[in-house]
């Protein structure tokens, strides 16, 4: 039992610090500005369930996966950053709030929300390397689930008090924390696209 705490509170460390609840706020405000509390709620619940699944699919079957579609980690790495990159440039033009680009709550809560930012590259790879690091004991397993959940549900109750700190912000707080959010996330994109283009260097050197 000593060992599967030990899996548990690894997971849970390395995941919250990769997720980053507190840190994926600012976005979250951002992009649901314009929503009614309720909906904003849903949407919420809605990307951080997502986000679960999806975390639990490639921590089961992530290398099998990727060995048959001949995906590597670093190709995920660009094209979430891609992904991220364009979400930041929306935000930061103000493209995100305008009626046409709204495709309803479950679009955003699937992209950006629940994946890449959520379930991105970072935390699809750190599940996976936790999962097969676990030995694939019944116990271990259920340990890297639990931390996992543990954590996106620290991500959901932070989204859930969204709504108090977007009235306490005002029009023109949410305005400059729009703003500063599409940097923040554009540099994310940047750094997550850099890492993927190293990678892929340090594999070719490899075969050199």
């Amino acid at each position: 039992m000593t060992a599967e705490i030990g899996v548990f509170v690894s997971t849970f460390a390395i995941m919250f610090v990769i997720v980053d609840p507190f840190g994926n706020l600012p976005v979250f405000m951002s992009l649901t500005a314009h929503y009614a509390p309720a909906k904003r709620r849903l949407v919420a619940w809605q990307a951080n369930a997502l986000a679960f699944v999806i975390l639990l699919v490639f921590g089961f079957f992530g290398f099998k996966l990727f060995g048959l579609l001949g995906i590597t980690p670093a190709s995920l790495q660009i094209s979430g950053g891609l992904l991220l990159l364009i979400v930041a440039l929306q935000l930061l033009t103000g493209e995100e709030s305008k009626p046409g680009n709204e495709g309803g709550e479950l679009n955003i809560a699937a992209v950006p929300l629940g994946t890449p930012l959520l379930a991105g590259p970072g935390a699809i790879v750190a599940l996976m390397v936790q999962m097969d690091s676990s030995g694939h004991g019944v116990l271990s397993i259920i340990a890297v689930v639990l931390a996992t959940l543990l954590v996106l549900a620290f991500s959901w109750l932070t989204m859930f008090f969204a709504t108090p700190i977007m009235r306490f912000l005002g029009n023109s707080g949410i305005a400059v924390l729009t703003r500063l959010s599409g940097m923040m996330l554009a540099a994310i994109a940047i750094q997550l696209m850099i890492s993927g283009v190293m990678n892929v260097v340090q594999e070719v050197a490899k075969t050199l």
